[in-house]
């Protein structure tokens, strides 16, 4: 009678390693896609940005209608690219802004192995950081991040010395965010992959899991910051949210939009959005 239980329990035990594998590819896995040949209705300039391990970041430079109003990196969510910050270039370079949109590694046409949460998509950050600065040297200089592009800014590894700095549906701890995604798959019993999923990502980004979560590093974020979510997010929760704002320094803004889940929030909030980003980045970037 036990043979059998435990052969039943052994070949459970052995599918689940499997599945939680599975799982860890799709997760980390690269997520390159060709955009260097879409065409948009935006004057960009294709760009490609060495970077310290002798590869290139690839991206597009939107010259803004005037100089002296700032240059603004924007930076793309997890399994995206350059094109979902597309509709923020329009709305930003017509109000004179200089936008430098990027792939992260393993995103788009920038190359890399694995998705990494942010342990090598930081490094994309400051380096696109410096060359817009190099470009633009009498510029202040902003930053917008979504989901793992807002990640990638807050765990910069030196101060990145920005004027401002916008987050958009950015966790805490990685731990929640994987955790609150398995549950959204594959409801309660998601959590069973959480321990085995968090190991995999430990060993292919080379960092303790707990150097992932933002809320560690946020406070080092040294620029004016207004965070934006949702109040119908469910892969970062509002009192997520507001943990991660509680921890930053001043000063900083709260933007829960009403109705708003895990999705692009320009798209969502459209006008309103732009009203709400605009006014900030004003503030900081020309403070006349």
């Amino acid at each position: 009678m036990l043979k059998p239980i435990f052969t039943y329990f052994s070949g459970f035990v052995a599918l689940s390693i499997i599945i939680g594998f599975l799982i860890g590819e799709i997760v980390t896995g690269s997520a390159a896609t060709a955009t260097e040949s879409l065409l948009t209705d935006l004057p960009v300039h294709s760009v490609k940005i060495p970077s310290s391990d002798g590869t290139y970041i690839y991206g597009w430079l939107v010259h803004g209608e005037q100089d002296g109003n700032g240059a603004v990196l924007l930076v793309h969510s997890i399994r995206s690219n350059r094109v979902e910050m597309l509709s923020r270039a329009r709305f930003l370079t017509a109000q004179g802004y200089h936008v430098l949109l990027i792939d992260l590694q393993a995103h788009g046409e920038t190359p890399g192995d694995r998705i990494t949460f942010g342990a090598r998509e930081s490094e994309n950050v400051e380096t696109s950081i410096d060359f817009l600065r190099k470009t633009f040297p009498n510029e202040r200089i902003a930053a917008i991040g979504v989901s793992l592009g807002a990640a990638a800014i807050v765990l910069a590894k030196h101060d990145l010395k920005l004027s401002a700095v916008v987050l958009e549906s950015l966790h805490p701890t990685i731990e929640e965010a994987v955790e609150n995604r398995l549950k959204l798959f594959l409801g309660e019993p998601g959590k069973f992959f959480l321990p085995l999923l968090l190991a995999q990502i430990s060993f292919f980004t080379d960092t303790p899991i707990e150097e992932l979560s933002p809320i560690k590093h946020i406070n080092n974020l040294n620029s004016p910051l207004l965070i934006i979510s949702g109040t119908n997010d469910k892969h970062t929760t509002p009192p997520e949210t507001e943990r991660l704002f509680d921890a930053a320094r001043e000063p900083k803004e709260l933007w829960i939009v009403p109705g708003a889940g895990h999705f692009n929030m320009h798209d969502y909030a459209g006008r309103t959005y732009e009203q709400e980003v605009l006014d900030f980045l004003s503030h900081y970037l020309n403070p006349r």
